[in-house]
């Protein structure tokens, strides 16, 4: 099997498995970048998320100046293309981490790149929550951080299960394009180490190693939203 594999992936088993090419690092790398992007974009997605829905017109604190502030500020950051805001935030990126190349260096754009794309998302799930439910909660006297967690969040975690998989999905995708700061990963084997060297097999395993995580995270996302789904009920 392995002298198979060796004969139809030449270049594949050539890349090893550990060092600043092997197929370990570059798993790791892309790992590494998802899921600390995720954290970091996730925790701005949902509080971008949160305020405009509760600062909407129809909200339960409407106020026309913070939506309207983070309603643009949500639109610009998924208005400019990821690789573009790769170089564009290049000074904030070297004050932040210290670097402007490597993994350290891609969670400042990845995490700019994807919270947009949630907060909308997050926005969408809250706003499909039922507003007789949050009316119940205010005539008993709940607080305002009561509705955001035992209301809001609570009633939407399903929807937010799910939408949180397809942001996850988006950014292992967005993961590849950093590459172009040395951020390594699995996309940037595919390109600097099959693609360039029209070394296929090297692209064609990239390309499985990035459907098979995809593939999991889909899973993984779709059994829990699933369950949560049916404990609302």
């Amino acid at each position: 099997m392995v002298s198979w594999f060796s004969k139809i992936f030449p270049n594949v088993v050539n890349l090893g498995w550990l060092g600043d090419t092997g197929w370990g690092t570059s798993i790791g790398q892309t790992l590494y970048m998802t899921f600390w992007s995720a954290i970091f974009g996730g925790l701005l997605g949902i509080i971008f998320g949160i305020v405009l829905v509760l600062t909407n017109s129809n909200g339960i604190r409407p106020n026309h100046f913070w939506f309207n502030f983070c309603d643009k500020v949500v639109s610009i950051f998924r208005a400019v293309p990821f690789i573009i805001l790769l170089a564009f935030i290049e000074p904030v990126t070297e004050k932040i981490v210290g670097t402007k190349i490597g993994i350290r260096a891609a969670l400042v754009p990845l995490t700019l790149g994807v919270f947009p794309f949630y907060a909308r998302q997050v926005q969408v799930a809250l706003e499909s929550v039922s507003h007789g439910k949050i009316e119940a909660a205010q005539s008993l006297g709940a607080t305002i951080w009561d509705i955001i967690f035992t209301v809001y969040l609570k009633e939407a975690r399903s929807e937010l299960i799910r939408v949180s998989t397809v942001t996850i999905i988006s950014l292992i995708g967005l993961t590849a394009m950093a590459g172009a700061i040395g951020a390594g990963g699995i996309g940037n084997t595919a390109i600097s180490y099959g693609y360039t060297r029209y070394d296929n097999d090297v692209t064609f395993i990239a390309t499985v190693l990035i459907v098979i995580m995809i593939f999991i995270v889909q899973v993984v996302g779709d059994f829990f939203a699933k369950k949560l789904n049916h404990q609302n009920r």
